[in-house]
């Protein structure tokens, strides 16, 4: 084979070299088209911003900062404020400054809810706008830069732009000026006194409170120490003209000689109702109407609640009481609470007379071991018959005690009648109950009675009134130590129905409203009236309020009494006379009282057994078995050993009638029994 020879070699084709390709550092694709139009867009955006809209997006944020501050304040340090100014501003008028201050309390207690839960409603937006921008910078994203700065931007623009409000024309109310006479203060309740005349301007220095003004019940009270040689009486008598200096009316102000240990003779106590009337309309029930017996000696007479709410109790023991007040103001209320008493007492003896027969002194019938009616000459004689009885039997025990007091000393240590020596003698307290006084003088007035002074004497005898009056007088000096005691009423205090022997040894005295200061010493004496008691300050709507004068240094005492009805006091009378049959000791009177009243005595007694057996247990219903035990824990001595049949025919007779379908009770579908309803009209008849 033949060697192919060099010019046989094949053709060569000369192809010039690829050029070489440029390397860059980042590839022309889209991305960056966009990119570099965002940038000239947020460059044309922030020109236009910092030209145009930066200063409404800079006063937006001033204003959102604001908002935000008001929002999370609102308003409560503006109102703490002038809460607390307001307590400033009523130093001295005590109800007020009290009632900013729980104001101001109310306050700082919202607001500090208020702040908390702002705080965390705010918490809540910032960490979700922290947590989107953090988001943002940390994944690199320039859109959510972009959507955040623009929204950002566009929130401070909207908030900052020129917002013009019509104007509003708000009304303001004007302030009220100040009351000069509005107690403030030391400084005010001293000018009042200025004004009222009680002490002269040249006084002022001399004359301070003790103490604070500080509240008391429903108002403020005050002890205020006088200039020197002033007397307290010479302030209290001034007690109106310093209600009018302080403008509230005459019965808020109660005003008294400060008898306490820290007190002097140039010191008196104020107290300032923040109502005309702090003893309000509300009839308050006597504890005694639910009372199944009381011990007169320890407990004496529940009488009634003052302005400021505090019970008091009327001691009689040792004392007789004058009662006197205009007609329809309550008298006939407050004696009627010392029957009901004395009638649970089954060892009291109670004696009652009345000028004028009527329905209010009834009910003693059924337990009064004497009971005199009326104006007649033949009844002014029997109530000066009993009078006389009575002076006997009081200084018969007298004579026992003087007789002891030689023997055995010991057993009257005060050489007064004890409970103990009564129990042991079989004899209690007596109350002579004395009503219509005045009637019973006028009628005496016209009458001409026999003495023992000189029964050979041709004379027709003294003026019956006279008689009367000294005999009644009597009857209190001697009864005071052995356990006699009075009650006087009258409806007409004047010079001749308050007789001043009569008064003056009655060592307590209760006034209720009358005309004027005139009448309030007729009944409560110049002393009292002198000290601060006012009577005829009271409203013609303060019914049933009555001032106490209670002797001695326990000064005088404005109430409202409690309330009894005349059905309720026979309720309470027929009760004292089941008490005194138990007892036996229903003498006298009530022993012989009427053949019918004897005979249906019982039965009335057990329906109002019944009838507050089931309203103590707070039940309308009963069956017989639930009535009979209910019956047996009020009264164990009277109904133990009774059965379901003699309780049944006892109500029968009463007038309640038989059994009734009672419905759904005590786990039986309409099992048979007696309402409360049912036996309260059997009651009645």
């Amino acid at each position: 084979m033949a060697t192919p020879l060099p010019d046989e070699r094949p053709t060569l084709t000369l192809v010039p070299p690829p050029a070489a390709t440029p390397v860059f550092k980042d590839q022309p694709t889209d991305r960056k088209k966009i990119t570099d139009s965002a940038r000239a867009v947020a460059a044309t955006t922030n020109k236009v911003a910092r030209i145009a809209l930066l200063p409404h997006t800079v006063r937006g944020y001033r204003q959102l900062g604001r908002r935000w501050i008001d929002r999370y304040r609102d308003h409560y340090p503006q109102l703490i404020a002038d809460a607390d100014q307001a307590v400033r501003d009523a130093a001295g008028d005590v109800g007020q400054a009290t009632q900013y201050k729980k104001i101001a309390d109310g306050y700082r207690a919202e607001y500090r809810q208020h702040r908390k839960a702002f705080a965390t409603k705010t918490a809540a937006v910032g960490g979700a706008v922290a947590g989107g921008v953090g988001f943002g910078a940390v994944t690199g994203s320039l859109w959510l830069d972009l959507v955040a700065g623009l929204g950002a931007w566009g929130i401070g623009a909207f908030h900052g732009r020129d917002r013009k409000q019509p104007a509003v024309d708000v009304p303001l109310e004007p302030v009220a000026p100040r009351d000069p006479a509005r107690i403030l203060g030391e400084s005010d309740l001293i000018t009042a006194l200025v004004k009222a005349g009680i002490i002269t301007e040249a006084q002022r220095d001399e004359t301070h409170v003790v103490g604070i003004i500080q509240p008391a019940g429903p108002g403020w009270t005050a002890t205020i120490e006088l200039p020197r040689g002033m007397k307290a009486s010479a302030a209290t008598s001034r007690a109106e003209e310093l209600a009018s200096s302080m403008r509230v009316k005459k019965s808020q102000i109660e005003m008294r000689a400060d008898t306490s240990e820290d007190g002097h003779e140039g010191q008196v106590v104020l107290w300032v109702a923040n109502e005309a009337n702090p003893y309000g309309d509300k009839k308050v029930p006597s504890p005694l109407l639910t009372a199944d017996r009381l011990d007169f000696w320890q407990y004496g007479v529940p009488l009634g609640t003052d302005a400021r709410g505090g019970r008091h109790t009327l001691e009689l023991v040792w004392c007789s009481i004058l009662l006197g007040g205009l007609p329809d103001y309550g008298k006939s209320f407050l004696a009627r609470l010392v029957a009901a008493a004395a009638a649970l007492d089954p060892h009291m003896t109670v004696h009652v007379a009345t000028g004028k027969a009527g329905p209010d002194w009834v009910g003693t019938k059924q337990f009064a071991h004497s009971y005199v009616a009326g104006n007649t000459p033949g009844k002014i004689l029997a109530f000066l018959g009993l009078l006389n009885e009575l002076i006997a039997d009081m200084q018969q025990i007298g004579e026992r005690l003087e007789q002891l007091s030689e023997e055995n000393p010991e057993r009257c240590p005060e050489g007064k009648l004890t409970p103990e020596l009564a129990k042991e003698w079989k004899r209690g307290l007596t109350l002579l109950i004395v009503d219509e006084l005045q009637e019973l003088l006028d009628a005496a007035a016209m009458m001409k009675i026999k003495t023992d002074d000189d029964p050979e004497s041709k004379d027709r005898g003294r003026n019956g009134k006279e008689v009367l009056v000294e005999t009644m007088a009597r009857f209190v000096r001697v009864s005071r130590y052995v356990g006699g005691m009075g009650l006087f009423i009258t409806q007409r205090p004047d010079a001749t129905s308050v007789p001043t022997m009569l008064r003056e040894v009655c060592r307590k005295r209760a006034c209720f409203r009358v005309k004027g200061a005139a009448s309030s010493r007729m009944v409560l004496g110049d002393d009292a009236v002198a000290a601060g008691a006012a009577p005829h300050m009271l409203l013609d709507a303060q019914k049933g309020v009555v001032v106490l004068d209670q002797g001695g240094e326990d000064g005088h005492v404005t109430l409202k009494t409690d309330f009894m009805t005349i059905p309720e006091f026979r309720e309470i009378c027929l009760r004292g006379r089941q008490l005194r049959i138990e007892a036996g000791t229903l003498t006298g009177f009530a022993a012989e009282y009427g053949t019918e009243e004897r005979a249906s005595f019982s039965v009335k007694v057990l329906l109002a057994d019944c009838v507050a057996a089931l309203r103590e247990a707070g039940v309308d219903r009963a069956r017989t078995v639930r009535l009979l035990e209910l019956l047996v824990n009020r009264r164990p001595v009277a109904y133990e050993g009774l059965t379901e049949s003699v309780l049944q025919a006892r109500l029968r007779e009463a007038g309640a009638g038989g059994t009734r379908k009672l419905g759904p009770l005590d786990g039986m579908a309409n099992p048979n029994g007696y309402t409360r309803e049912q036996l309260a009209e059997a009651l009645k008849k």
